[in-house]
């Protein structure tokens, strides 16, 4: 496994929730290729904790693990907006808990099988009117696919595209000319090996 490797799919799937443009991102890593990704990203959030960053693994099958990569404060603040906190107590949520516990509920949604949980898309920072109609259409009938699929404010949402697409491209280019997430986060370097 090279930490070079997982720092760039990291910038690349997790960007715009690295530079705080969103709450969260979520990325799927092979178990194959990062068979220590639970301590890898407990190294991660511990470094890139004064940047107010943490990386969490919300589900890991034989084969895939979930990592979550996302701004507590950010978060928090998301979860606690009134349409957000509406929706998710309409999903089983309990109203009132706080991020950690909102998160442990995620995970144990996702990893109880079954149905996806498609409120998902709430802790990932999508307009909650978007992640409704989604959940309700099934996925269908949506006006606009990208970073999520729109249904409301189609104009918004491709001018936070554009935002993170720009952001993504210039947290990877500066990666390929060998500078390090860490460093470009403005954390502490990884400990040599």
């Amino acid at each position: 496994m090279s930490r070079a490797r997982f720092e760039r799919s990291v910038a690349y799937h997790c960007a715009p929730a690295l530079v705080g443009l969103k709450p969260a991102s979520l990325i799927s890593l092979s178990a194959e290729d990062y068979p220590a990704l639970p301590r890898l990203a407990a190294d991660y959030s511990r470094l890139l904790a004064a940047r107010g960053i943490r990386m969490e693994v919300l589900c890991r099958c034989r084969r895939r693990f979930l990592l979550l990569v996302y701004r507590p404060a950010l978060l928090e603040r998301c979860l606690r907006s009134a349409p957000v906190a509406e929706l998710l107590a309409e999903t089983g949520y309990p109203v009132g808990d706080s991020c950690a516990a909102l998160l442990r509920r995620l995970s144990s949604r996702i990893t109880a099988g079954g149905a996806f949980p498609h409120e998902l898309g709430l802790f990932l920072g999508y307009p909650p009117g978007d992640v409704a109609a989604f959940m309700a259409h099934g996925g269908s009938n949506c006006r606009l696919c990208g970073e999520w699929k729109v249904y409301q404010d189609v104009e918004g949402a491709r001018r936070q595209f554009q935002k993170f697409a720009l952001c993504r491209s210039a947290l990877c280019t500066r990666l390929a000319q060998g500078r390090s997430l860490l460093g470009l986060l403005g954390a502490a370097e990884y400990p040599a090996a």
